[in-house]
């Protein structure tokens, strides 16, 4: 396993690359990107995304260095990484994804039916109900419902960290929940 493999000087592959030793990051590069671009590649079937996968989850091992424990393997901690940057690249394209008018079937498209009034006043509710939330929970609903950013976006938008973002998201929708318990009627 390569995690046990020492160098001349004493130190472990795993020990290199948590001290910052970009010579380590090589090899690791070198060991693991096949094994994550099968991983990216069975996610998201489009070998240019793939690899935009891999190379986005090498960065952020990359910068996550100085918390990688030197004795613990590289393989799965790598392939949980490319895993949810997969996730992410899908979710960025599936936004930008676009077809033409014609290309969508009749049944595909939606229908102009005018809301009735129960619909109306569910719309309402909801927007009132997120209107009522603290400035910072509304701000990360909206970016995650309106602009469709995914947390690691919507992080970086507001300038604050990932954790920061889940747990505000957390307690936004645990505040929408209680307020719209009486009010909406679940589907």
């Amino acid at each position: 396993m390569i995690r046990r493999r020492r160098e001349p000087g004493g130190s472990s592959l795993g020990e290199r690359f948590a001290s910052g030793d970009e010579s380590a990051l090589g090899e690791v590069f070198d060991e693991f990107a096949g094994s994550m671009l099968a991983v990216a590649l069975h996610l998201l079937s489009d070998r240019r995304l793939a690899e935009e996968a891999v190379q986005q989850a090498f960065v952020q091992a990359w910068r996550a260095a100085a918390n990688f424990e030197p004795d613990r393997p590289f393989g799965p901690w790598l392939r949980s990484i490319v895993r949810r940057t997969a996730v992410d690249v899908w979710r960025r394209e599936r936004r930008h994804d676009t077809r033409s008018i014609d290309e969508v079937a009749p049944g595909d498209l939606p229908s102009f039916e005018p809301p009735s009034i129960a619909d109306a006043a569910d719309v309402w509710a909801v927007r009132q109900a997120i209107e009522d939330l603290p400035p910072a929970a509304r701000d990360v609903v909206r970016l995650a419902h309106v602009e469709h950013l995914t947390q690691p976006e919507i992080a970086e938008r507001l300038g604050i960290p990932l954790g920061t973002v889940k747990s505000r998201t957390h307690s936004a929708y645990r505040q929408l929940a209680a307020a719209l318990a009486s009010t909406v009627e679940p589907l």
